[in-house]
């Protein structure tokens, strides 16, 4: 990819981030009914819901852009359930028309505790693709807990059995905490619950959550080959991160090189129960700092998404974030297939968007590729074919 060196231009912007959204994150309320220990939200004590007025004008967004442009709308939150079956069909409704026409598609990420006969209805109603968050069996997952400290476990397992009774696909993502040293028992868990596929996420810091003690890439390396070995003896299971690495290397094997250096960063608004946008990272959203003014981009109620978007360049934190993107290109082995380190994670490790290399970039992308590379025997820098990282 040619990107300027002057990356505090318009120019730089438009080289490096794509100028529409193909993921936009909707908070439809900053509530969760679970206290789990390592969870980076700042206000999920606090009932804020949005309104059908912010859902509305999401929706006459997305209906500005191109045509043949599909987008995902994710409802997160928070837990996007804590809202309730009936307000939350009613944010939904203006997006309706979209989703008929095959331009916007709905999915949405759930603790799975609240899960009943009535959400059920709601996700067939608009095909909405679910994703579940639990972290294995009942004792790796023991940091998901309630507000009074009670362990989540059977309610989450409970509301997962509601969407196999019902037929609902959904995939699920684990943080990878303790079970770091535990692959073979995480993953049998998991796949035994019948998903579409498994996500890990090895814990970051993020968010509110700074303080927690994170996993050296010796164990991350460990865990790493530990899946691909029992990937292999089951192959029928799809992981994302594996599935993400293969896709890689594939396309550059099938001549694809030009179309993966094409690609180009999703500017992934968020917009929070408020109406208020911030771009690049979800995990920005709610937290305050005042020398990026609070990541603000703008608020949904008063310019539309793609002004927000064509303004993005002149934020200091985007800025910043393209001469991160720039310094990783010219310094990373792994630039090739990571496409460089993610901006939540350079703020929340580093303190500024302009650094390079994050713990998150080594256990959850380096050591992936150096697992690989050690079960092959080859020199991790084999599997990329030049000196120069994707997103998550």
């Amino acid at each position: 990819m040619s990107t300027p060196r002057l990356t505090d231009s318009a120019e730089a912007y438009a080289a490096w981030i794509a100028p529409q959204a193909s993921l936009v994150v909707l908070q439809p309320t900053t509530l969760c009914n679970l206290d789990c220990s390592y969870c980076y939200l700042p206000f999920r004590r606090r009932r804020m819901e949005m309104s059908v007025e912010t859902a509305q004008a999401v929706a006459a967004s997305l209906a500005e852009q191109q045509l043949g442009h599909v987008t995902e709308v994710c409802w997160h939150g928070g837990e996007p359930l804590a809202i309730g079956p009936e307000k939350l069909a009613a944010l939904m409704a203006p997006f309706e028309e979209l989703r008929r026409a095959g331009r916007v598609r709905h999915s949405l990420q759930t603790n799975a505790t609240l899960i009943d006969h009535a959400w059920c209805d709601l996700f067939l109603k608009h095909d909405v693709a679910i994703g579940v968050s639990i972290d294995g069996p009942a004792d790796l997952n023991a940091e998901r807990v309630d507000w009074a400290g009670r362990p989540a476990f059977d309610r989450i397992v409970t509301g997962i059995g509601r969407l196999v009774e019902r037929k609902i696909r959904y995939s699920l993502i684990a943080v990878v905490g303790a079970g770091i040293d535990r692959a073979v028992d995480l993953l049998d868990f998991l796949a035994g619950l019948g998903p579409t596929s498994i996500g890990l996420n090895i814990e970051e810091l993020e968010g509110v959550n700074t303080s927690r003690s994170q996993p050296v890439p010796a164990r991350a390396r460990a865990f790493w080959e530990a899946v691909f070995a029992w990937s292999a003896d089951h192959r029928d299971v799809e992981i994302r991160e594996l599935d993400r690495l293969a896709y890689y290397l594939r396309t550059i094997r099938d001549g694809g090189r030009a179309s993966w250096e094409a690609h180009r960063y999703d500017p992934l608004p968020t917009v929070a129960a408020n109406g208020d946008v911030v771009l690049l990272s979800p995990e920005l959203a709610g937290i305050r700092d005042e020398r990026y003014s609070d990541f603000l981009a703008g608020n949904i109620l008063d310019e539309p998404l793609n002004e927000i978007l064509a303004g993005a360049w002149r934020l200091p934190y985007v800025s910043e974030f393209l001469d991160g993107l720039t310094a990783c290109r010219e310094t990373c082995s792994f630039f090739d297939f990571c496409r460089g380190a993610q901006a939540g994670n350079r703020y929340f490790e580093n303190g500024r968007f302009d650094t390079t290399e994050t713990n998150y970039c080594r256990t959850s992308k380096q050591e992936l590729v150096q697992a690989l590379a050690g079960i092959a025997q080859l020199p991790a820098a084999s599997t990329s074919t030049r000196s120069t990282e994707d997103e998550k």
